[in-house]
């Protein structure tokens, strides 16, 4: 009797103490959150504790009571939403420790972007890489695109709007999966910027004369490339289709290609025929066959030939100017509307799922066949007005 007097005497006593010390205690889901009140030179100050299950504390201090009151019912509130510790991974990471991560684990399962996207990440990660993911604003990354569209590059020429929207797009995909699969954000803050304006899409194709002076030149630098600008103007494939080539896509037998590595991950074919037949007959005479790349590397077997310091020299031995690889495929594209073939089979050909891709090139057919009309005229009336 007496030992439960004297616990009853004793916690009357310290009851004030508690009372002061802890202003407002409640749990739910295994926490308990607490605001403590301590007095520093006569300043009071109030620390919000949240103990849960299987986690250290976490706390934060204020000045004023009621910021401390705040804080604990939101982060009580976010804990019970699952938000609370996708907040704590973004305030532990940095915008590096994601790109590294992308790079290392996410970007070999890539391989047709893997190139492009590591060195637009790596940009990034030399800009900003040192900034928390929790402070990654949609303004530092909007400062960082305008740079991006100042920047020169290596053609002497300022970086064209649709590869600074390359650049966002690398980098938002990375954001993305660190918030889906990772869950070290809430939210994307690349979601509010919007793209740059593209230009509508040019069309540069080669002259009669520049094409027989290009070829020529491809010829005198590397007889390889020789090979694979005709296939290219052959067949309008894309750059990373006629570089990564390989003798298991190509079928001399029927005359066709089977490109599998493409822009939209489904296979196309497209007819072999003629001179690029015959060059890609004689080539695989001499393959090597350590490689089933068509194009392989000399260095190294397994990995395709990089063509850009052959090309480049070639461009300039044949006075072609403002001429880039991708314009051999408009070439091809071009060279098809001429002959009047249809915009829906120049789609099936180049890949494209839509018409809008090959509407650049439906002047060039109206033009060729306007020429056909007249001409046709010509013959049939001759002079008569």
């Amino acid at each position: 009797m007496l030992k439960i007097e004297y616990l009853m005497l004793t916690l009357f006593l310290i009851s004030p103490i508690l009372s002061l010390l802890i202003f407002n205690t409640h749990s739910y889901r295994g926490s308990m959150a607490s605001i403590q009140e301590r007095k520093k030179n006569g300043k009071p100050s109030y620390t919000a504790k949240i103990r849960l299950k299987g986690h250290q504390p976490v706390f934060q201090t204020f000045t004023r009571k009621t910021d401390a009151v705040r804080w604990a019912s939101q982060t009580e509130a976010a804990i019970t939403e699952g938000r609370f510790f996708k907040t704590a991974e973004s305030q532990k990471h940095t915008l590096s420790d994601l790109i590294q991560r992308y790079i290392r684990d996410v970007l070999p399962r890539k391989a047709k972007v893997f190139v492009e996207y590591a060195s637009q990440l790596k940009w990034w990660e030399e800009q900003i890489g040192d900034v928390r993911l929790s402070e990654l604003s949609t303004s530092l990354i909007s400062e960082k695109r305008d740079l991006l569209s100042r920047t020169i590059t290596n053609r002497k020429k300022q970086m064209s709007p649709a590869r600074v929207n390359r650049y966002m797009a690398a980098l938002s995909t990375a954001l993305n999966t660190s918030i889906r699969e990772w869950e070290w954000m809430e939210d994307n803050p690349m979601r509010k910027i919007s793209k740059l304006k593209e230009p509508r899409g040019r069309v540069r194709y080669l002259k009669n004369e520049e094409k027989e002076r290009l070829l020529v030149a491809c010829n005198s630098v590397n007889n390889h490339l020789y090979l694979a600008v005709v296939l290219a103007l052959s067949t309008g494939a894309r750059q990373q289709e006629i570089w990564g080539l390989r003798w298991s896509e190509v079928h001399l037998d029927r005359g066709l290609i089977t490109f599998t590595e493409t822009k939209n991950d489904e296979f196309r074919s497209v007819p072999l025929e003629g001179h690029a037949r015959e060059l890609l007959l004689g080539h695989s005479k001499i393959r090597r066959i350590d490689s089933d790349l068509v194009f392989p590397s000399k260095k190294n077997p397994a990995v395709r030939h990089d063509f850009r310091d052959p090309w480049n020299k070639a461009l300039v031995v044949a006075e072609v100017e403002d001429f880039r690889w991708h314009d051999l495929r408009h070439s091809c594209a071009s060279y098809l509307a001429m002959n009047g073939v249809p915009m829906l089979t120049i789609a099936e050909i180049l890949g494209h799922k839509t018409l809008s891709m090959v509407q650049r090139y439906t002047h060039l057919n109206a033009e060729h066949l306007t020429e056909a009309i007249s001409d046709m005229n010509r013959k049939l009336f001759g002079n008569r007005s």
